[in-house]
């Protein structure tokens, strides 16, 4: 950074020699004005508007004009000899807490760095000025403009920021204030607090926010340079009016949670999927197993047995379309009857588990009916079994 003032601080009778650097910078692009034609750049020539001539830059003046027309010609020797006692100096005023000064105030920033001589005494300012939680209100000139300044502290390092004069701002007067307020509805207002709630963060973090017209521009150049085409971006969707101020609001703090809670919500989204997918797995398996028992009572562990006598059975001495055909949709059935007896084996190991937990008797009698149940479906496989062999025979 470069120096771009020198003076010193008056606090009291303590007096702080400083540096000042110029806090922020404009990173806009900077764009020439250009004959379309050739790019030729447009040039400028300061001409006389009494003799028509060109006037080099040391004749050159400062003049305030009268309302008349007329012009008081004002030398730079005479503006410099005009007495001001901030000229080279940063004079504090008085102290006050940083929350009292409206940001309307504030025009341009600057770091203040001590020079050798004067570091014990910078530092000691900067440290009272931070434990009082105020700033201090100071008068300086720059640039041959006298302006108020907030002095306050900034990472270690005094920073002077400087102020409009009151009269320089300008009083907010218009009309729709003096007219009748409309009324708001305590539900509008809630909605808006909800809203207000939904976008809050405790932390202001600008690194987060980008300038997405000077990365556009940018690269436009750039693919101008390298003799790309470029594409135009694509136009943001008109967005459709809305009139009814509650739905705007609920619409708007839909949008803000969904875009604040984008990343967790991937998560519970998926996990309730995968067990609403599940439970419907389950649903289906216990559905087929009720069609598939013919007493309709068959026990979630019936499928398995089902599944191992019918899977052992192989029909032999015939080799008609017709023995093929049941063959292959008993084969069919039973592998889906394991596939649900998998699946119902582990929630009946779930229901076990709870009813030990639990200390009660009806799984006792529910198994019981079970091994019933098991036994009569068993039964039915083996006579089914033996006629379809005396079919085939």
């Amino acid at each position: 950074m470069r120096v771009m003032w020198k003076g010193a601080v008056s606090f009291g009778l303590v007096t702080i020699p400083i540096h000042l650097y110029a806090a922020t910078e404009s990173k806009n692009v900077t764009l020439r004005q250009v004959h379309e034609a050739d790019g030729g750049r447009i040039q400028y020539k300061r001409v006389c508007t009494v003799d028509g001539e060109e006037v080099p830059y040391a004749d050159i003046a400062k003049g305030y004009e009268l309302s008349d027309g007329g012009m008081v010609v004002l030398t730079d020797k005479e503006l410099s000899e005009l007495p001001i006692s901030t000229s080279r100096s940063i004079d504090v005023q008085e102290f006050v807490p940083l929350e009292a000064i409206d940001p309307i105030y504030y025009d341009k920033s600057y770091y203040l760095e001590p020079q050798k001589a004067a570091v014990k005494p910078y530092v000691l300012l900067r440290d009272a000025l931070h434990k009082s939680g105020q700033v201090a209100i100071t008068k300086v000139a720059i640039r041959q403009r006298e302006s108020l300044a907030v002095l306050r502290v900034v990472s270690d390092v005094m920073v002077l920021t400087t102020m409009l004069w009151p009269d320089e701002v300008r009083e907010a007067d218009f009309p729709f204030l003096r007219e009748d307020q409309p009324d708001v509805r305590s539900q509008e207002m809630s909605m808006a607090a909800s809203l207000i709630d939904s976008l809050s963060d405790s932390v202001f973090e600008p690194e987060k926010y980008q300038d997405s017209y000077r990365e556009a521009l940018l690269q436009l150049i750039e693919s101008k340079v390298e003799g790309k085409d470029t594409t135009p971006a694509p136009a943001a969707k008109a967005e459709t009016e809305v009139t009814d101020l509650m739905s705007a609001l609920q619409a708007s703090v839909s949008a803000a949670k969904e875009a604040r809670g984008a990343g967790g919500d991937e998560d519970s989204d998926g996990s309730r999927k995968t067990s609403r997918s599940s439970g419907d797995t389950d649903e289906e398996s216990d559905s087929s197993e009720n069609g598939s028992s013919k007493g309709g009572s068959s026990s979630r562990s019936t499928p398995k047995s089902t599944a191992s006598k019918s899977t052992g059975t192989k029909p032999t001495g015939t080799k008609s379309t017709a023995g093929k055909s049941t063959k292959t949709t008993k084969s069919s059935k039973s592998g889906s009857s394991t596939s649900k007896a998998k699946s119902s084996g582990s929630m009946s190991g779930s229901s076990s588990s709870r009813s030990k937990s639990g200390g009660t008797k009806s799984d006792g009698a529910k198994s019981g009916s079970s091994s019933k149940s098991s036994g009569s479906t068993s039964g039915t496989s083996r006579s089914g079994s033996a006629k379809s062999t005396r079919k085939s025979a």
